[in-house]
Order: structure tokens, then C-alpha cells, then sequence
């Protein structure tokens, strides 16, 4: 056989199929037995969160609290013959001890917990148990009734603080976990998803500042309160502050304070012993389906402004009633409310950009946040 008539009966038919062979290799990757490398389009989930519960789990602790409640009295209690009697006695009024617990994260390594308001409030003695077995007596160093949080400060050595995301970029149908002491039986971890961002709960009796706030189906149960929410990485997301059904697991439906928010609020108890919410000096509303018709707008995304106060940020800024503001630091604010948890994380003394529309056309100005004055003069 001719070496010509080799090449071609032989040599270039096996060179050409494992050429096609190598080429399917590539583009059907589960042929060779082997899963496709991980992207941002994979939705294939890791077979174990293990590695975020040992990132978060040292950084969550349990939260016990006791207070003392005055016993009740006796029917008879008030009959002056009865009375008499007891006065008599000078026996004085018994108490009985109530026990609350709660959950908390190690925001610092210096010792500071972040937990919910509604956890500590009227505590007479707080112990934090940390995941390594320790125990400590915490401080109550501060708390605020409208964002439903409170700071406490333990002094112990060796502590391990949460590794914060970024809960703006989080998206529905992220896998998160939840983590805290549910019903007081340890640290429990339970898994699930962001089910949505930008839920409002004014009405539920949890945190009265529209807070912005994440809705997971993980299971929150009593005792979670303080506790983490936590991305598949183990970075903080969240406070889990609220659940519907406060006898139990409200089957799919619990909420997180965003991090940011609860940081921000943490800095300024540390700071100043409160929380100073930044201040626009504005009043405004929602904008509906009639009233972007009778101002040409293209949607209902935005608040009108209803009246600015003389001298505040936005009248300093340039803007007047009538304005329709779309957008603040480049985020849309939707109907407000996205707005309003916006200027949650901001404090007095940050510049923001506020996008407005007036008479059919878009502005954009620069405002220096300011805390609310205690008397102030509207323009309306």
C-alpha cells in the first residue's frame, strides 16, 4: 500500500473524527462525566452550605434576658380591713423573675451585638452565649423602638464579627440562610430563599420606619429575633426582626432588616446615643395612574413634592412643589417608599443626587443631608 493511499484511507479519517471528538467534548461537557464549570448562569446550587454556617455560625449568639415582674396580688388586696392587715405585716411585695429569650450578631470584634429592640426591651439582666460555649453579661449601650433594634456590648476577648454583604444587590430567588436560637434550643440554621425585597411592614407593630425590608421563606421561628440572615457565603444580609405569625413558623413568610440599614443604625447609637435619620426637608406623595397622566409622566414611579421647608436641603438644592422626584443617588425610589429607606443610611452631612422632573423635563441637583430641625417653616 502506497504511503499516499495510508494518509488517506487511514490517517485522515481518524485525525478528522477525533477532531469532532474533542469538539463535542467542548461543547457537551456532561459527555466526559464531568458537571460544567460554575458561572453566573448556573442555577446548580453547591450540595452543602457548610462552609457559610462555619464563616456565620461563630458570629451569632443566643440572647437570654431576665426581668422582674411585681407578683400579682391578692383579690382581697384592696379591702381596707385586709389591707390594714398586710400593712401590719410590712411584708413587702414579692417579684417574680420572667425570662425572654432572643438571638444576636457580633457586629465587631471589640464586642458589639446587634439584636432586635423587642429582644432586650425592659431586660434587668441580659447573658449572651456565644457558639463557642462562653458566657457573658452584656451592656444595653442603646436602642431605637422604630427600627426595632438595640446595640449590646460584651468584653470579652477572641471574638469572631460577621462578614457583611451587600444586601442591595441581592436578588429574589437567592439562597439565604437563616441562623439564631429558635424556641431556646441552640443554634439552628434553616434554609431557604429571598422571596422579595422592599416589603414595608408599618402596619405589623415591628419597626415603624419603613425599612426596606427582605422576606425570606427561610424558617423564623420565636427566638430567631436578632439573628442572621446569611447568603450562601455566610456574609450578614440581614436581622431577622418579624415573622406574620408570632405563635410560630408562618409558613413561608418572615422578614430581615437589610444590613446596611442596621449597621448604619448601630454607628449612630455608638456615636450618639440615638439614631439620626438624614432629613430632606420635603413632603411628598405617591404618584397615581390619573395624576402621571395629568403631569405627562411617563409612569408612576416617584413622589410628588406636596411642600419643602424653608431652608432644608431640598430648598437649598433648588427644588420646588411641584417637582416629581424620580430618583436619588441614581436608585429609583418607586413610589416613595424605597426613598425614604434610602435616606435610613444616610446621616447628616452626606451629599446625595436627586433626580426630579419639572415641566416635562429631568434635573439632576446636588443635597446635603441635615438632621430634621425641631422647628420648621414649610413652603408649600
Amino acid at each position: 500500500m502506497s504511503q499516499n493511499r495510508f494518509l488517506q484511507d487511514w490517517i485522515l479519517p481518524t485525525l478528522v473524527g477525533l477532531a469532532m471528538a474533542a469538539l463535542l467534548l467542548v461543547i457537551f461537557p456532561q459527555l466526559r462525566g464531568i458537571a460544567p464549570e460554575a458561572n453566573g448562569n448556573n442555577t446548580q446550587g453547591p450540595v452543602s452550605y457548610a462552609h457559610a454556617v462555619n464563616v456565620a455560625g461563630p458570629a451569632v449568639v443566643n440572647i437570654y434576658t431576665r426581668m422582674a415582674m411585681p407578683q400579682r396580688q391578692h383579690p382581697l388586696f384592696n379591702d381596707p380591713l385586709f389591707r390594714r392587715l398586710f400593712d401590719n405585716m410590712d411584708v413587702p411585695q414579692r417579684q417574680r423573675m420572667q425570662s425572654n429569650l432572643g438571638s444576636g450578631v457580633i457586629a465587631s470584634d471589640n464586642g458589639y451585638i446587634l439584636t432586635n429592640h423587642h429582644v432586650v426591651d425592659q431586660a434587668d439582666a441580659i447573658v449572651i452565649l456565644l457558639a463557642d460555649g462562653r458566657e457573658a453579661q452584656a451592656r444595653l449601650v442603646g436602642s431605637d423602638t422604630d427600627f426595632d433594634l438595640a446595640v449590646l456590648k460584651i468584653d470579652l476577648d477572641g471574638l469572631t464579627s460577621i462578614s457583611v454583604g451587600e444586601p442591595d444587590r441581592a436578588q429574589v430567588g437567592d439562597v439565604v440562610l437563616a441562623i439564631g436560637n429558635p424556641f431556646g434550643v441552640g443554634q439552628t440554621v434553616t434554609q431557604g430563599i429571598i422571596s422579595a425585597k422592599g416589603r414595608h411592614l408599618e402596619n405589623s407593630g415591628t419597626g415603624s420606619y419603613l425599612q426596606n425590608f427582605l422576606q425570606t421563606d427561610a424558617a423564623v421561628n420565636p427566638g430567631n429575633s436578632g439573628g442572621a440572615l446569611v447568603d450562601s457565603q455566610g456574609r450578614l444580609l440581614g436581622i431577622n426582626t418579624s415573622i406574620l405569625n408570632q405563635s410560630g413558623y408562618s409558613g413561608g413568610i418572615s422578614f430581615a432588616i437589610p444590613a446596611n440599614i442596621a449597621f448604619k443604625v448601630m454607628q449612630d447609637i455608638i456615636a450618639y446615643g440615638r439614631v439620626v435619620p438624614g432629613w430632606l426637608g420635603i413632603e411628598a406623595t405617591g404618584i397615581s395612574p390619573q395624576m402621571a397622566k395629568e403631569f405627562n409622566l411617563n409612569s408612576t414611579g416617584g413622589v410628588l413634592v406636596t411642600a419643602i421647608y424653608n431652608e432644608g436641603p431640598a430648598h437649598v438644592a433648588g427644588l420646588q412643589p411641584g417637582d416629581v422626584i424620580t430618583h436619588i443617588d441614581g436608585l429609583p425610589i418607586g413610589d416613595g417608599k424605597q426613598g425614604e429607606a434610602t435616606m435610613a443610611t444616610l446621616r447628616p452631612g452626606d451629599t446625595i443626587s436627586i433626580t426630579f422632573i419639572r415641566e416635562g423635563a429631568s434635573h439632576t441637583v446636588n443635597a446635603t443631608v441635615s438632621e430634621e430641625p425641631q422647628t420648621k417653616t414649610a413652603i408649600e
